[in-house]
């Protein structure tokens, strides 16, 4: 089995492993995906397990930026991970997924995200259980009755401002301290303000992305920097609730608009999980945000099933973190584990699941300075 670097020749064989995989594609969704995807092979970011001449499996790795703590850094999307079914069974999909990793980690990416199909595969390679994609149902007559506080100047957007897209996500995030949410490079921004079905419209401090979804609507992202222009954005999307009844919106589990509604009882939520893996332990240290206040020197002994062992003294002060190597051993837990710890899921939770084991004095501390509540408003 030979895993190489796909090429255009490759893609109509990819498109076929992927019906075989995901179901079918519509002809435009294909056309979407050949834009998608065409840049992404001379950056050797794709790769295929060929049997001989015929491709087996396949895999990608986008590349993100991420935010943790309100700051960002870059992150490998492990997506389109496909085995023909004839070749199931056969460890293909660890092969080509640990290829990707070590494509991940010659790039310089220390952490990486993936939503899973299954998920035993992906922890074997170090993957955990860190956060979701929440989708919540609301009554699109409640967002109408949100009041606009001032005067925020919308204007439609396209392929020319993503930009701005870029800057307000930079400035949105890092003002909330999110952890977890992406944006997209500048090529796919391009590309996805360009999809004609959807209705974008952009402020100075943020923006909204929607569409019609049958009788109801869809949003897709909903970015707000400021109270008014999130009044502003919830309420234009409520002003269709005179055919709209319902509004299924991609949310932060904290999300203002919860608060905004005059009136909450019961939000139907439906949740996508996404795991997450640190690749590089001293980089995945240094590039995250940490509450300022928050001070934290403990030694962790890390299990790497693809990288070893080893342990380190994680310090953590003024908002910002090292992680250096050192000889001692300190609380014993799994690559599974830190990356789960990086993500906010308390050190309780992770010895109690056998994720983390040993000294528990800097259990609190641990959990102060990578308290978070993952969340991702994409899916990719």
């Amino acid at each position: 089995m030979e895993i190489r670097d796909l090429t255009p020749d490759d893609l109509d064989d990819v498109l076929d492993l992927r019906r075989r995989s995901f179901g079918p594609l519509s002809a435009a969704d294909q056309d979407r995906w050949r834009q998608a995807v065409l840049p992404v092979l001379g950056e050797r970011r794709y790769l295929g397990a060929f049997d001989g001449s015929r491709l087996a499996a396949a895999a990608r790795a986008r590349q993100f930026t991420q935010w943790w703590h309100g700051r960002p850094q870059p992150m490998a999307g492990v997506a389109g991970v496909t085995v023909n079914p004839e070749d199931r069974g056969r460890g293909l999909g660890t092969q080509i997924m640990r290829a990707v990793l070590d494509r991940c980690a010659e790039f310089g990416e220390a952490i990486s995200v993936l939503y899973p199909a299954t998920t035993p595969i992906y922890r074997s390679l170090g993957y955990e259980h860190a956060g979701a994609q929440y989708k919540v149902s609301l009554p699109a007559e409640s967002l109408r009755q949100i009041r606009p506080s001032g005067q925020v100047k919308l204007r439609r957007m396209g392929p020319a401002d993503t930009a701005e897209v870029i800057s307000v996500l930079h400035r949105a995030h890092g003002a909330s301290r999110a952890s977890g949410p992406v944006s997209w490079d500048e090529r796919t921004w391009s590309l996805w303000l360009g999809n004609e079905e959807d209705f974008l419209y952009l402020a100075d401090d943020g923006f909204v992305i929607y569409r019609w979804r049958g009788e109801d609507i869809e949003v897709e992202t909903l970015v707000a920097a400021s109270p008014d222009t999130a009044r502003a954005l919830w309420s234009m999307v409520g002003s269709a609730s005179s055919i709209a009844k319902h509004v299924v919106a991609s949310v932060a589990p904290d999300d203002p608009v919860l608060w905004l509604l005059r009136e909450r009882s019961k939000e139907p939520i439906k949740t996508v999980r996404w795991m997450f893996r640190v690749l590089d332990v001293a980089c995945a240290v240094e590039r995250r945000g940490y509450p300022q206040h928050v001070t934290c020197d403990a030694v962790v002994t890390v299990d790497d099933p693809l990288r070893g062992a080893g342990s380190w003294r994680l310090e953590v002060a003024g908002g910002s973190g090292t992680a250096t190597p050192v000889a001692e051993t300190g609380v014993t837990i799994s690559v599974n584990g830190l990356s789960a710890l990086y993500a906010g899921v308390p050190a309780a939770t992770l010895r109690l699941s056998g994720l983390m084991s040993g000294d528990d004095r800097h259990d609190d501390a641990l959990d102060s300075a990578f308290a978070a509540k993952a969340y991702m408003l994409d899916y990719f």
